[in-house]
Parts: structure tokens; C-alpha cells; sequence
């Protein structure tokens, strides 16, 4: 068959995603993470951007952590391309996520393709699913729409051949970018053609890594071109080690490692960049690029009860999987700076390798390896690969042949902004910010926009979508000052425009004008995120109850409510306001953790071991959370401390730790 480009529905197990969180995620003024500790074994060159970039916060995107775990079959739109060897699927509601990427003539599935669509809290938004290669673009982290629609359009190379385009307005950096694929006529590979444009004045600072799940099996062997490679957390600090068995083991075979961890691969200048997963029979995945995505990564969970609890908890047991990484920048601990005004080009390919299986689990890492690229580099070699990326540059300018699917109206509306503004576009024709793409969220920022007012609504009604772009807050504050928008919602808005941009005082003085104006549960709840963060829990506790109160179906504000009380030491009043919760509210998982920390606190141990050993089930467990084991030792450690009359000190602590394992369902530590 001739190489085609066509949409299909993709059904699965899946849970529901739910809607979005309507509180602002307000960051701490004092989160700023800066550079890490970094090993005298690191050189400078490495060093050089590490912890640059990284606190670029979540505004203005709402957080993903309405979903649930209940899966049951739906359909996802998708996107195929396919040819006579290789079969591509794309989620286009879900980031665009290579799914699955099926090699025909062996029936190989070369992708780790989860059998559930199951959102865990792993991602910047919260919500993220394990399985196929995500794309994760300008924020360390995983990217804000990982769980979100893009833009897909329909357009093909100057020989004719088709192009899934996928693209996106990204609103923290403020940046358009632009993902093609293709397959050509009996093509072994599967082309990915990135541009990353920086539309500003001013440098900023950019992230990108594709991250590329593939089966975890004892017989795989991750393969790059190194000998070392960069690890944060044995040592507590940044350091090199050695590739194969720095570690204490060999970290090439993923099922050897005792608890997660990573390996930024230290792959040398003028060395082609490229990684690989590959069995006991030389065969499986591999990913290589144009020299300007030079970084590569191994992520493993490790074999410990808490990481095998996360493969099973994001999936289903016995599929298990790791990911082998690819990124712009040498590490994920930094970003890369992007020039006023410039671009960011590189070109992917993903496809089967088959190297003699004596090399690739050589005792001869360097052998291993390079039988590997013995073979890359006749199938394809870099030249081509870098002759490609300027053979397709005119082809990816040119506007689309027809737009398959629309992802949100935000560049939409940035569109129309820089129209009203008199300024240049800030992206290329080739990615279409239709009209089409408008919807309800945009709808009160175009009212400001054109008519110079922005619509208020009931107090008790959500209050919307967030916008934090300088230009917006002088809008909105001219709109307020003079008259046209000086109601409650539009100083709630500024207020955290203001919080944002780290005008704290600012911010307070505009959630008090908001509740002079109308009380309303959101400048309640701003206020007391605000107190949290100035180390005033008491307060805190009084706004978040006064906020929680006006709408007590809200799950969010029940979450931060009981939390906030619980870190002001008042246990009784969350036992207290459990009681007169919906039920469906108090089913909540995460509710039910912190009635268990409540009744913890309250001493009613026998409340909190009813709770851990029942059917609890916490959806968003964040990644490297600890609060059911914690709080399973803590209660033991309460036990026993009464029953013998011993005090709780490390001794007491570490005997717990040795004599009551805590069960399976209630184990997510990732360390071995």
C-alpha cells in the first residue's frame, strides 16, 4: 500500500478524565528551585544551565485532577498514518501521543502500548498516562497538554507523501509549536519534524524531551552511544557514573535497578545521538535525531514493591514498562536558551532495529553499542537524516492542506489580540489559529478584548479561565480603573494576575476589593493559599472553611479545606466537617486519606487502620508521594508507643519500619 493519512476512532479501556480544576494553582513565592547540588565529578559545560528555567510555575492552565479510575470502554479520536511496513497512532485529545507504532511484516509492537487509558499525578497539570511517546514541550516537566487536545491538520512533502501536522499555542513560554510526521512509501522509519519558535524580543528559556515508553522485559537492554551518564539522588547530588555498572550494577538492563531512577546519557560532541531498547534477540525499538537533540535518558521505576505498585497502578499487572528519553538540552534539571525572535529545528526517526544479539548483551558495553550503530548508520545515516531536516524545511511553512482537529482557542484569541495590538504574527502560516477554535473559555477574555469590559457572573459560579500575560493584566486593569470591569470577578482575576507576576500585596489588596464587592469562595480560598504560603495556617484554616461552606460539593475546595485545618492542628474540625460532607465528596480518596491523617492526629487509631485496610483508593497520587506508608508507620508507631510506654523516636521508627511493611495498595515509594 501506498503511504495514507486518515482518521479513525481508538477504543480502550479507559477512565474518565473529568473536567478541570477551577482554583488557581497560586505557586509559593519561596518555591524557587535553583541549581541543585552538583558532584566536582560534573564538568562546567554541564553544569552551566542546571536549575535555569525550571520555576516557571502552572498559570494560567487549570489543574487535571477531577479523574477517576473507572475504566470502562470508550473511543479516542485518532489520528493513523500508515504504510506497507509500519502502522502510526496518534491520540489527538490526549497531546497527541504516539500511541502505538506497530512494525507489520513482524506483527512487533515497538511501542509500549498501555492497554488503559489511566491518568495518574505525574504531569504539571496533574493528570498523565504511561504508554507510547509523549511530547513534552517548554516547561520542565511533563508537558500542560499531556491530557489536552492539539490542533491536527492534513498537509504533505513537496513529493506528495502525507503529513499529520500537530500544533499548539503554549501559554507559560507564550510559543507556537509545530510537530510533523510522515511515512514515506515503504519506509522503515517514521520521520518526526519539530520547530519550536521563539516569537519575543527577549531570550527565554526553552524545554523538549520525547519520552518513549517501551516494554520493561529481563532480556532488554537500553543501548546509546556512552560510557557514563549524569544521576541525581545516590549521592544526593548531581553526579556522573560510569555506563555500564556505575551504579553498583548493570543500569543497561532496566529490571536490575532496586528503586527508580534516571541517567541523563553523557553522549560526546560529534558523536551521533541516538538510543535503543533491544531483547535478548537484538531486536526492538530505536530513536535517533539531527545533532541538535543531543540529550538521551533512561527511566526505570525499579523492581521494589513501591515501584512495581506505581507500573500496576498506571496500568494493569504484568505490563510494565520504562521509557528511554530524548531532549534538546543535556538533562531534564534545566532548560535551553532560545534567542529573541529565532527557531528550533530537529528531525526524529523511530523504527525497528536488529543487531546481532552476541554484541548487544556484550560484556563490551562499547561493542554493544556499536554494532548498533554499525547498523544505524547504513540504514540511516546522519547525513540523510540532516539533509532531510533543510529538504522539508519549505514543506513545514506552508499552510496546511485542511485542519483535521482543534485543540484549544487560545492562540486564537492571542491572534486576535496581536491584530487589535498592531503587532507582527507570532507564527507562521503554517499553523492555522482559526476562529473555529473559540470557545466558552475565550468567550469573556474576547468581551475584554473588543468591547473593553469583562463579563461578571454569580459569585458562586466557577470563575473561569485563568490568563496571566503581562498584556492581559494591563487590559484588565485599565478595564477596571475605569469602570467598565470593576466588579468582583474581574479583581479576583487580577488579583491573580498579580500573584503571578509576584506583586503579593497587590494580589491581597485586589481579593479584598473582589470581596468588598461580592464574597465569593475563590477570593476566599486565594486568600488563604496566600496565608499558607506567609506560614499563617491559622488563618488559613478560618478563609479555607468560610470558602469551603459556600460550596461544599466542590471536591477541590474539600481537599484544601481539610488540608489546611489539618496542618493548623485542628483534627477535630475535620472529623466534624466530615460529617456533614456529601456523600459524594467524602468518597473522595484523597478525602479519605486525610480523614485518616485527621483521626491520626485524633489518636482513633482504630479509625485510621479501617480506613487503610479498606477498599481506599487515591486517584491522584502524586508522583513521589509518601502519605499512605507514612501514615501506616505512623499509626503503628502511635501502637506501639502506648502498648509498651516507649517513647517515638528513631529507634521506635526504624523498628516499625522493619517490623510492619505496609501492604501493597498503600506502598508508592520509589526508593528501593
Amino acid at each position: 500500500m501506498m503511504s495514507e493519512l486518515r482518521l479513525e476512532e481508538y477504543r480502550t479501556l479507559a477512565a474518565n478524565l473529568g473536567g478541570e480544576n477551577p482554583l488557581p494553582p497560586l505557586q509559593a513565592p519561596s518555591t524557587a528551585q535553583g541549581q541543585p547540588k552538583v558532584d566536582d565529578n560534573v564538568p562546567e559545560e554541564a553544569r552551566r544551565y542546571l536549575g535555569w528555567g525550571t520555576q516557571a510555575g502552572v498559570l494560567p492552565y487549570r489543574m487535571q485532577d477531577q479523574y477517576d479510575r473507572d475504566r470502562q470502554m470508550r473511543g479516542l479520536r485518532a489520528a493513523v498514518l500508515e504504510n506497507e511496513v509500519l502502522r502510526a497512532t496518534f491520540l489527538l485529545d490526549l497531546g497527541g501521543r504516539l500511541w502505538s507504532l506497530l512494525h507489520k511484516p513482524s506483527g512487533r509492537e515497538l511501542l509500549y502500548c498501555n492497554p488503559v487509558f489511566q491518568p495518574g499525578s505525574l504531569a504539571v497539570r496533574n493528570a498523565w498516562f504511561a504508554g507510547g511517546v509523549e511530547w513534552n514541550v517548554s516547561i520542565q516537566g511533563h508537558t500542560p497538554f499531556t491530557c489536552s487536545p492539539l490542533f491536527a491538520a492534513r498537509t504533505s512533502l513537496d513529493d506528495g507523501t502525507p503529513v499529520l501536522r500537530l500544533y499548539e499555542w503554549e501559554r507559560i513560554r507564550q510559543v507556537p509549536y509545530q510537530m510533523d510526521f510522515w511515512l514515506p512509501d515503504g519506509s522503515e522509519w517514521l520521520f518526526a519534524r519539530m520547530r519550536i519558535s521563539n516569537p519575543h524580543p527577549n531570550e527565554i528559556p526553552m524545554y523538549w524531551w520525547s519520552n518513549i515508553a517501551v516494554w520493561e522485559r529481563p532480556d532488554v537492554r537500553v543501548i546509546a552511544p556512552v560510557d557514563g551518564a549524569y544521576n541525581f539522588g545516590y549521592a544526593g547530588k548531581f553526579s556522573r557514573v560510569a555506563i555500564p555498572r556505575g551504579p553498583g550494577f548493570d543500569a543497561t538492563y532496566p529490571t536490575n535497578a532496586p528503586g527508580a531512577c534516571d541517567y541523563f546519557y553523557d553522549i560526546p560532541d560529534g558523536q551521533r545521538p541516538w538510543e535503543a531498547a533491544l531483547d535478548g534477540e537484538g531486536r526492538g525499538l530505536i530513536q535517533a535525531s539531527t545533532s541538535r537533540q543531543r540529550g538521551r535518558k533512561l527511566f526505570v521505576w525499579g523492581m521494589g514493591v513501591g515501584g512495581r505498585r506505581w507500573q500496576e497502578f498506571l496500568a494493569d499487572k504484568g505490563c510494565t514498562y520504562i521509557e528511554i528519553q530524548a531532549g534538546v538540552a543535556r538533562t531534564q534539571y534545566e532548560c535551553f536558551p532560545m534567542a529573541p525572535e529565532s527557531e528550533v529545528q530537529w528531525l526524529e526517526a523511530y523504527g525497528l532495529m536488529e543487531a546481532s544479539p552476541e554484541r548487544v548483551h556484550s560484556e563490551d558495553y562499547a561493542d554493544a553499542w556499536h554494532a548498533v550503530q554499525e547498523h544505524l548508520d547504513v540504514r540511516l545515516p546522519q547525513e540523510r537524516l540532516e539533509a532531510m531536516l533543510v529538504e522539508t524545511d519549505s514543506a513545514s511553512r506552508r499552510a496546511p492542506e485542511a485542519i483535521l482537529h482543534r485543540g484549544s482557542g487560545w492562540g486564537a484569541l492571542e491572534r486576535r489580540r496581536r491584530e487589535r495590538a498592531g503587532q507582527k504574527p507570532f507564527a507562521l502560516p503554517s499553523l492555522p489559529f482559526d476562529d473555529a477554535s473559540l470557545g466558552e473559555e475565550q468567550a469573556p477574555w474576547l468581551a475584554l478584548l473588543e468591547q473593553g469590559a469583562l463579563p461578571t457572573r454569580a459569585p458562586a459560579a466557577e470563575p473561569g479561565a485563568w490568563m496571566v500575560q503581562a498584556e492581559w493584566r494591563a487590559m484588565l486593569d485599565a478595564s477596571i480603573q475605569a469602570g467598565d470591569s470593576n466588579h468582583w470577578l474581574a479583581w479576583l482575576h487580577l488579583g491573580v494576575m498579580r500573584y503571578q507576576a509576584g506583586d503579593q500585596e497587590g494580589a491581597r489588596q485586589a481579593w479584598e476589593q473582589s470581596l468588598q464587592l461580592e464574597r465569593s469562595p475563590w477570593a476566599l480560598r486565594n486568600l488563604a493559599v496566600q496565608a499558607a504560603h506567609e506560614k499563617r495556617p491559622g488563618d488559613a484554616a478560618d478563609l479555607w472553611l468560610e470558602a469551603y461552606q459556600m460550596v461544599p460539593t466542590s471536591v477541590p475546595l474539600a481537599i484544601e479545606c481539610c488540608r489546611g485545618l489539618t496542618e493548623a492542628g485542628r483534627p477535630q474540625e475535620v472529623l466534624a466537617l466530615l460529617e456533614s460532607m456529601p456523600a459524594e465528596v467524602r468518597r473522595h480518596g484523597r478525602i479519605r486519606i486525610l480523614e485518616a491523617q485527621a483521626a491520626l492526629d485524633a489518636d482513633d487509631l482504630a479509625r485510621v487502620e479501617a480506613i487503610l485496610m479498606g477498599d481506599i483508593e487515591v486517584p491522584d497520587v502524586r508522583e513521589g508521594e509518601v502519605s499512605l506508608s507514612n501514615t501506616w508507620y505512623a499509626m503503628h508507631e502511635k501502637r506501639i508507643a502506648a502498648a509498651e510506654g516507649v517513647p517515638i523516636d528513631d529507634d521506635l521508627r526504624q523498628r516499625v519500619r522493619r517490623e510492619c511493611p505496609p501492604p501493597a495498595h498503600l506502598d508508592f515509594r520509589m526508593a528501593g
